[in-house]
Parts: C-alpha cells; structure tokens; sequence
C-alpha cells in the first residue's frame, strides 16, 4: 500500500527559487559559520521529548511468512500479495540486514556482491529490538511510534508492533510515545479518541512511554494540511485536541509547514487549533533538498516560528531530515548537518528526524546499503555512496548522535560537518 503522507507538497516560491538558485550542496557550505551558538530555548524544562532527540519509527514493515496477521509484504512491494521484485517495488533505499536474526526471500535478483536480497520484519521482536538498540547507540531518546487507521485491515499488525516496542523500548532504556496520523482516517474524530482510551493509553503504564511535563506524550499528525487527506474542519480538530488534553495528556502536533502565515500548505481557520498543541513540529519532507533550501528555511521558516512559540509558550521541535536517497538529495551528510547546524544557532532544543526506518520512501537514517555491491542487482537502487563519497551504513545514526549533542551543547556549534563518513 502507499501512504502519500510524505508526498511532496508546493514550496513557498521564495524557498523553491532560493534552492533552484543555491550551489551544490558541499559549496554552499560557509567555511565560517555566520551566527554562533545562541543559548538553547525551550517553554518546558528538558524532558522525554523537549531537549530531546526524537525520530518518528514506521514499524510498518512486513513480510509473507512472518505470522504477521495482515500476511502480505506491507510496505515493500506494490503489490503487497506477491513478494517485492524490480517489477513490483515500493523500495526506495535498501537496508543494511547484516544484523537481523530472521529475514525473508524475495524476487529480486541476488545483491550485487553474491548475497541473496533478503528484506526484514517489523513484526519480529528481533528487528525491533535491534532498531531500538541502533537509537540507543547514537543518541536518539524518543521514538515516536506511527499509528495510521487502526480500525482497517492492518491494525491488528500495528497493535502487535506497538507491543513489540514497548518490550523493546524498555530493554534499552528508550522512550516511546504513540504518534497518529490522520491522513485518509475519514471516521477519525470518533475513532482516535476511542483508540486511545480502549487501546493505546494502556501503554502509559510503561517505564518506557514518554512523558513530559508529567504528562504522557501523545501525537497528532497532519491537522490543518491543504489536502483532501485531510478533510477535517477546525472544530473538529479542535474537539479532538481538547479531549486529549482532558485526560491529562501532553500533545504534540505534526503540523503543516506554514502553520504560522496559514499559506501554502495549510488550510486557513487553523490557526487557535495549531496553538493549542502544547508542543508543534512543523513538516519539512519535500520542502527543501539541498543546503541552499534548509538556510532560507532558516530565515523564513525557523527563526520566526521559534519566536512565535516562545512568545506563546509552546514547545517547538522541528525536523531534521536526511534527504531522500533515491533523489540523490544527501551530499554525503551535509544537507542533514546543515539543518542540525540552523537549528543550533537558532537556539532550538529540540529535534524530530524524519524518518527513522523510511526505507520505502528513501529518507530513512537506519543503517543502509553503504556501496553498490549492497544492493540487488539490476535494481537502480542507490547507495549511500552514490556521489563517490564511502559512507558507512550507520553513517545517518552517528550524524543524528552528533547533531544532537550539538543541540545539547555538548559540542560547539559549527557548520562544519565533525562526523566522518566513515568511522
């Protein structure tokens, strides 16, 4: 299946001609960086998600044969009753699978380097397991688990998953916090508030579920976007945040990029609903793509939100995101430093990487096919040495470690990328 959540939306006309206009990514770099170091600014004091690094976790991988109720390959292949090929893909980067316990064949040819092109489970408890062991290596505290539509066909596999990281989280000493998302959800008003009090607030008794303020953290993805994804009124919207609230709840709202100036890709009359969230997360995916884009964002974007929510007393937490793979948007790293950098001498806290394991969608920072005899072959799959720069597969998880101890102050503030390629 497709979700078009991570479509890519119209840019302002200022971003998208400062970004046709910027140098490649490694030039546009300044060798000396143009504002140092403004203290650190948050609403709330340092907790689960503020002062944090948080990475939204798909967890929406699944593979005939894994037991999985939903028995297709969900998210893999288009075609999900028949097993991912070059014919029928929905992979745009491959994963580094060196490290799974149990993977699954598939119809695509062998890796370029003899090995068979085996594809994990999010569904098995060792995938999980590992992926939480990945974020607790390289300094990501928080993940934000996805819960799409549960009422469907696939919700018992999301409820399984969501019980898979909760056990997970807890071994590692991770956080987790449960993250819907609205798109496509039409019977969302009645059913996310059902969901949640049937269902998933049962997770708040884990050591593990995030809370800030002393409040459990919930999520709400996608409300105000100018999309019929997304249909819902102001009121409607509005009702389901007060209910959250109601219960006791802390909600963080992924909302639309221009939720400040109500224009491109949000729907006007939203703007009470976008500042009752307690904290906001402002989408980036398919906005910018390279450097010169993430430094207008830095001036248009970033700056004046950040000033708006101090002046509201709402946490704020924007994405950082590596780029898409498959469009080849990552300069070997410094399209992604350049975002944690803007936000260090913003004075921003906190982060949200979008995405954690996206590998269907190409902006995943879990470990990757690092050279072309990694992937399968004849599958036109980039790696993540794709611009003749050898990168690690991990390389996106110690950036992400990096870039969050720059937030935190534990490193100096420099728009010179300190993580090397490879280790």
């Amino acid at each position: 299946m497709t979700i078009s959540r991570r479509s890519f939306l119209s840019l302002s006309a200022a971003v998208a001609a400062t970004a046709a206009a910027a140098p490649s990514a490694a030039s546009a770099v300044p060798m000396v960086p143009d504002a140092f170091g403004a203290a650190a600014v948050a609403v709330s004091p340092p907790g689960d998600v503020v002062g944090k690094i948080t990475a939204g976790y798909q967890g929406w991988f699944a593979c005939r044969g894994d037991g999985a109720p939903i028995n297709l390959w969900w998210h893999w292949a288009r075609q999900a009753d028949q097993p991912p090929s070059i014919t029928n893909s929905a992979i745009k980067s491959w994963p580094d699978t060196r490290e799974y316990a149990t993977t699954y064949g598939t119809g695509f040819p062998a890796l370029n380097d003899g090995r068979l092109a085996h594809l994990f489970s999010s569904y098995d408890q060792q995938t999980v397991d590992v992926h939480f062991r990945w974020m607790a290596e390289n300094g990501i505290h928080t993940a934000a688990l996805q819960r799409f539509n549960p009422f469907g066909g696939e919700g018992p596999t999301r409820d399984a998953v969501a019980d898979r990281v909760r056990s997970a989280a807890e071994r590692t000493g991770r956080k987790y916090y449960i993250m819907y998302d609205v798109s496509d959800w039409l019977s969302m008003r009645t059913q996310i508030t059902q969901d949640w009090a049937t269902k998933m607030s049962a997770h708040t008794g884990s050591s593990a579920y995030a809370r800030q303020n002393g409040m459990p953290v919930v999520g709400i993805w996608g409300f105000g976007f100018n999309d019929p994804q997304r249909p819902f009124t102001p009121e409607e919207c509005q009702e389901v945040i007060d209910w959250f609230k109601g219960q006791g709840v802390y909600v963080m709202g992924g909302v639309p990029t221009w939720w400040r100036t109500l224009g491109e890709d949000s729907r006007q009359g939203f703007a009470d609903v976008y500042r009752s969230f307690h904290m906001i997360s402002p989408w980036l995916v398919g906005r910018i793509s390279n450097v010169g884009g993430a430094d207008q964002f830095y001036d248009v974007a970033t700056v004046p939100d950040l000033a708006e929510c101090n002046r509201l007393g709402i946490d704020y937490q924007p994405c950082v995101l590596p780029g898409d793979l498959q469009e080849r948007h990552r300069a070997h790293g410094d399209f992604m430093w350049r975002q944690f950098y803007n936000h260090a001498r913003a004075g921003v806290a906190s982060a949200y990487i979008s995405m954690f394991d996206e590998y269907n969608e190409g902006n995943q920072i879990a470990k990757t096919a690092a050279t072309a005899g990694d992937v399968p072959a004849g599958s036109g799959i980039w790696a993540l040495d794709e611009d003749g720069t050898a990168c690690s597969s991990d390389y996106y998880l110690r950036l992400t470690n990096d870039g969050g101890r720059m937030l935190r102050g534990e490193l100096p503030v420099t728009s010179l990328r300190p993580t090397p390629p490879q280790p």
